[in-house]
């Protein structure tokens, strides 16, 4: 007990020494009352696992002073009785804006001219998105209406961040006191804060999500070479980014698959993010579990749709279905796995949903203790914080809740907010009048009236002859009653009166309109198993449809798995030197193919019966745009070092669509609005898998160049004609210029990395820039050019360019007037991928004819037909055939040039392109001839595995129906509920159909997905 009080009086003693030593002058009187107050009789919560039962907590001068279940009262204390209440430590929210000036975001248009430097005074970054030197607690103001708001739901700090740019700087933690800014202050630079978002920047770079990683990565980078190299240059927002990096990391994006973009930035530079989501993590749990971060949790569940008009619910896509109904079991699923979460409420639109959603997380399977600690010690451990708030111990601050009951109690409320010690009063206590009453209206004869529904929500019924639901409304000790005296009657009695602590009095109006007094006697309270059973009720176990894989349409319960099939009696095409083989058999077996040949057997294997059907190898498409979150980082005239493996998208339906249609490889490709482009990424269509997993395990690296209209910005506004190159002869100079770069480059680091290591740590390391990077590898044959071209005299200047430069263009896409160029294709080693009789879509396609491919192919330049198009993907096997018409090339050469050839011009011909034991088993099974305008898929292995069969294709279709019907009953009944509804799209989720000269990042979602032009 002696310890307890001069633990107080320690406190006590610090308090005065800190209100002594206060910086601000005293104009007037100061009102020095140390706040000293004791709650007793409460059970108070000191974390979120430490529940104490008829405690005492003690303040003073906003701190902690004692609490426990045998702290004595200090004398002098204001005494609060606390009995029936329950008291929490004050909810942390790890991310706000809180106090900080809103962001005016960049605008812009097509009409705007292009911004290449940041406009930003002073010795800054060169790119305005880079932004670390900004510190919230600079930019902070108190602002006591946004606080009270927030104090409403609970919170007594607050983390604030400026949330602004790629890389944005410190944020602050502070109270929700209404006091002076240097007062509610707690920790000035708590945490760092990164996005994807370039936020207000007026510069066109970064446009893209791949542009915005390709920044961070290089960010790092310079940060690194500028501490190392202080003498170089003076760069504050580089020195600032090394320091901020010393900080919790706070890095907010837009969705799952972002998360897992970001992650493996940071897992580059040795960086473990606190990740801000967006709800829906639980959609690729496994990656998110893998990421090993943290995770800021929104409890911004989505409404319901309203789904009443059939037509209108079609635009509403299953996945959006589905979210509706699993988004507030995310926090359940993600604990479950181990992941730390903490909640933030800066994603509500309508704050009161805070308490409503919080507990709808605990009905959806988060533990109460889980739920608790998510708004309370966590958010203040990840920021490192938790020796001032999240808890209720001695010497914290006094930031502390008080609730009528249990917070998980749907009649709960939360009635004070104590932050540093002040008092702010949200709400009264709350008055259970649920029970049976005896009701006495006038000279009428006794009623029974029951009241039931939750305290906070009661609802009345009358039971006499009948039973009459009426209408009440109760606030505080006032009451207002209406009902009918008869089940069909049409007026209505209308009583007013107040609580008389056993019931209720008052006065009202008789259906004749006459005055009459009444009362209702309490006769029975709601028993404390009455109220149970509510509770019970309320907890319902939640029935959810099963997760799906990917989580899209066409998403399949569980992945289809790897078994050995033997298709027997088919029409094989094996572009192998046995060429076509009738009635012959293909087993696959372990992911390969183990065998071809007649009348082969194989006793643990699935037979499949191939008669009159044909097995080609998987359709390989050379130049795509599927799959990918944007395909222009255009901003820039060389932008080699973005990365289109850094925005794949395995949800996107046209991977499915295009297994459909036989296509198991795809190169997809940047688009053409730059000189030098992006990274290439070769995925197999493993419909289902995450990202990472699509990706052709040790494939060459590729990256696109482009020549002609799109790159001068032909049918560009003309304010863009600042931006170099503005000719076909500019566009010669850049690459021109951007290899001289790169060989620079590369020399200064050959030097460098000759040095002895004594040398070295005295020499300066060359700046690494990985733009530059990307064309070493090109002059060292480690990465290979696909070049969208059109015009005989650029193909001709490229080939030059090569030569003079000393590296090899790999593959010239598109190529509509290679035939008049052919030769020199082919001296100097270059491949085609073309189409088959597109034409006449620009002026640079004039000269294009249907027999390109055919006179290439003849010349012996190796040919692909591309599709550039979701759509045409599908049927690039008619696309094949058309060389048969145009030109007279074989059969079995046209097959080549949609399997083989293009798996030649990818460099992983040794794995795929042919039916050929010990390469990959990525095998279509056809209906009939693949030639044929009729042919259809009928299953298609990538790797052995069946991604689609068009026999489970049937059923996977009838399953979502069913599913669709399930959920929208669903949303149905919980608008029946009462429940808000939001109005469905303007148009469905579909796929993002993307292509070369797009430059809009951003989701082209259609109800037809119409096409564009396919450049």
């Amino acid at each position: 007990m002696k310890k307890v009080i001069l633990s107080v009086l320690a406190v006590a003693a610090l308090s005065l020494q800190s209100r002594a030593q206060e910086t601000f002058p005293r104009n007037g009187v100061y009102d020095e009352r140390s706040g000293l107050r004791a709650f007793t009789n409460a059970t108070i919560y000191v974390d979120y696992q430490t529940r104490l039962e008829n405690a005492t907590l003690v303040i003073k001068d906003g701190k902690v002073a004692a609490v426990g279940t045998k702290v004595t009262v200090p004398q002098g204390a204001y005494v609060v009785d606390m009995k029936g209440k329950t008291i929490y430590p004050g909810f942390v929210d790890p991310f706000s804006s809180y106090g900080l000036p809103a962001i005016t975001r960049a605008g812009g248009g097509f009409n705007s001219p292009p911004q290449a430097e940041s406009k930003k005074t002073g010795a800054y970054n060169w790119n305005q998105a880079i932004r670390p030197e900004t510190n919230a607690a600079e930019l902070f103001k108190v602002d006591d209406k946004a606080a009270e708001e927030l104090r409403k739901m609970g919170y007594g700090a607050v983390l604030t961040i400026h949330q602004d740019g790629v890389a944005r700087g410190t944020a602050s933690l502070v109270s929700l006191a209404n006091k002076r800014e240097n007062q509610v202050i707690l920790l000035d630079r708590a945490a760092a804060s990164l996005s994807l978002d370039k936020g207000s920047s007026t510069q066109e770079y970064p446009s893209s999500i791949m542009g915005s990683i390709a920044l961070l990565r290089q960010t790092y980078l310079d940060a690194q070479w500028n501490a190392k190299n202080p003498d170089k240059e003076q760069n504050l927002s580089l020195k600032a980014f090394t320091d901020a990096n010393k900080l919790p990391q706070i890095f907010e994006v837009s969705n799952k698959l972002n998360a897992v973009r970001a992650d493996k930035v940071g897992d580059e530079f040795g960086y473990q993010y606190i990740f801000k989501g967006n709800g829906d993590e639980y959609q690729m749990l496994p990656e998110i579990k893998a990421t090993k971060a943290p995770f800021i949790v929104s409890l911004n569940f989505p409404d319901a749709y309203n789904v009443e008009d059939p037509y209108e619910a079609r635009r509403v896509s299953l996945p959006d279905l589905k979210h509706w109904e699993m988004a507030p079991a995310n926090p359940a699923m993600l604990a479950k796995e181990g992941v730390v979460i903490a909640f933030t409420s800066s994603d509500l639109r309508d704050k009161s949903k805070f308490l409503p959603n919080l507990r709808k997380a605990v009905q959806y399977g988060l533990s109460e203790q889980e739920a608790l600690k998510a708004i309370t010690l966590t958010p203040a451990q990840l920021v490192k914080a938790d020796k001032y708030v999240g808890s209720l111990r001695e010497g914290m601050q006094a930031n502390f809740v008080i609730a009528s009951a249990s917070l998980f109690d749907n009649s709960a409320v939360l009635l004070e907010n104590y932050v540093q010690g002040e008092s702010y009063r949200i709400n009264e206590t709350p008055s259970d009048y649920r029970g049976v009453y005896t009701l006495k209206v006038g000279n009428q004869p006794e009623r029974k009236m029951i009241i039931g529904g939750s305290a906070e929500k009661p609802d009345v019924k009358i039971v006499a002859t009948d039973t009459i639901k009426g209408t009440l409304f109760l606030s505080g000790d006032q009451v207002t009653l209406a009902f009918a005296p008869t089940k069909n009657g049409k007026e209505s009695i209308r009583l007013s009166g107040w609580s008389t602590g056993k019931g209720f009095q008052g006065e009202g109006q008789n259906t004749d309109a006459q005055s009459v007094k009444w009362s209702a006697q309490l006769a029975e309270a709601a028993t404390a198993q009455a109220k149970k059973e509510a509770a019970a009720k309320a907890a319902e176990k939640i029935e959810m449809g099963a997760m799906v894989y990917p989580f899209a349409d066409f998403g399949r319960t569980a992945m289809p798995s790897s078994e050995a099939v033997l298709i027997k009696n088919a029409t094989l095409w094996t572009n192998e030197k046995e060429g076509k083989l009738e009635n012959a058999d293909v087993l696959l077996r372990g992911g390969k193919i183990a065998q071809v040949g007649k009348n082969l057997s194989a006793k643990d294997a699935k037979v499949i019966d191939g008669t009159g059907k044909h097995v080609t190898p998987g359709i390989i498409d050379e130049h795509s745009h599927i799959a990918l979150d944007g395909v222009n980082e255009g901003t820039q005239s060389v932008t080699s070092e973005v990365r289109m493996s850094d925005v794949v998208n395995h949800e996107q339906v046209n991977i499915y669509r295009q297994l459909a249609g036989g296509v198991t490889t795809s190169q997809l490709l940047h688009g053409s609005a730059n000189p030098i482009g992006g990274q290439s990424a070769i995925i197999k269509l493993r419909w289902g898998q995450a990202p990472e997993k699509l990706m052709f395990q040790g494939a060459d690296q590729f990256i696109k160049f482009a020549l002609g209209e799109n790159v001068k910005q032909s049918n560009r506004s003309p304010v863009y004609n600042i931006r170099f190159p503005q000719t076909r002869m500019g566009v010669e100079q850049v690459m021109i210029d951007a290899f001289q770069r790169a060989k620079e480059y590369e020399k200064s680091w050959n030097a460098y990395n000759k040095l002895s290591k004594s040398a070295q740590k005295k020499a300066s390391a060359p700046r690494r820039d990985l733009e530059l990077d990307a064309l070493v590898e090109i002059l060292n044959d480690k990465r290979f050019i696909t070049c969208h071209s059109y015009v005989q005299s650029e193909i001709n200047m490229m080939m030059k360019v090569a030569d003079q430069m000393g590296f090899n263009v790999n593959t010239f896409t598109h190529i509509l007037e290679g035939y008049k160029v052919a030769d020199k294709m082919k001296q100097h080693g270059a491949g085609a991928s073309t189409f088959s009789d597109w034409w006449a879509y620009k002026m640079e396609v004039k000269d294009a004819i249907p027999y390109n491919a055919a006179i290439m192919h003849n010349v012996g330049v190796t040919t692909a037909i591309n599709s550039d198009d979701a759509e045409m993907a599908r049927r690039l096997n008619q696309e094949a055939a058309k060389t048969m018409k145009y030109g007279g090339v074989s059969e079995e050469d046209a097959l080549k040039m949609v399997t083989l050839n293009p798996a030649k011009l990818l460099h992983i011909d040794s794995k795929v392109g042919s039916l050929k034991p010990g390469k990959d088993a990525d095998v279509v099974l056809w209906n009939e001839h693949p030639l044929s305008i009729y042919a259809r898929p009928e299953k298609t292995f990538v790797d052995g595995i069946a991604y689609f069969d068009l026999e489970q294709d049937k059923n996977l279709q009838d399953n979502q129906e069913k599913e669709r019907l399930r959920i929208i009953q669903k949303m149905l009944a919980a608008k029946a509920r009462g429940e808000k509804t939001q109005a469905p799209a303007a148009g469905r989720r579909g796929a993002q159909v993307l292509h070369c000269e797009d430059v809009d990042n951003s989701a082209q979602e259609t109800l037809y997905e119409s096409e564009y032009h396919k450049n």
